[in-house]
């Protein structure tokens, strides 16, 4: 599960998801550095991709490093046993850093992309987020891998 939603997406997880996968909006995989990276307070505060990589975070960006579209984006059916409805998606392919040096990241990011044909990053509404201690070494192949229990879960309180 994701270590925090941020506060534009709370309660919608579930209707993007639903709407994902379309032929022009999908989840979108973001890979942010952990130099300089905010404070999870200070993160679930930005309402657009934009915004978050206007403040003092930065994207990845070792070579081989490109943003990943999530497939496999799957809502299950209400647990009424346990107050819960899950969210998942498919784990990412691989990276392979191939030049340069190596890169710590810090977090991953999945955000909504309403419009994959002609969007920006200003309309992509970043959804969760995850720490994500990983360093891409060159020439080593490495996978950021969800939770077993899907990227969200929405509960009753």
């Amino acid at each position: 599960m994701s270590d925090f939603v941020f506060n534009i997406a709370l309660g919608r997880v579930r209707t993007y998801a639903d709407l994902g996968g379309g032929a022009n909006d999908q989840f979108i995989l973001v890979l942010l550095v952990a130099a300089g990276l905010e404070a999870d307070t200070a993160l679930r505060d930005h309402d657009t991709l934009s915004a978050l990589l206007a403040a003092a975070n930065d994207e990845a960006t070792f070579t081989g490093y490109t943003r990943r579209t999530l497939t496999g984006v799957t809502n299950t059916a209400p647990d009424d046993t346990n107050n819960r409805a899950d969210t998942d998606a498919a784990d990412p392919a691989s990276y392979t850093n191939s030049g340069g040096s190596a890169q710590a990241i810090g977090k991953a990011v999945i955000c909504y992309d309403p419009d994959t044909t002609a969007g920006t990053d200003a309309d992509l509404v970043p959804l969760m987020a995850y720490d994500c201690v990983l360093t891409f070494d060159v020439g080593v192949p490495a996978t950021v891998a969800f939770n077993a229990s899907g990227i969200y879960r929405a509960t009753a309180v």
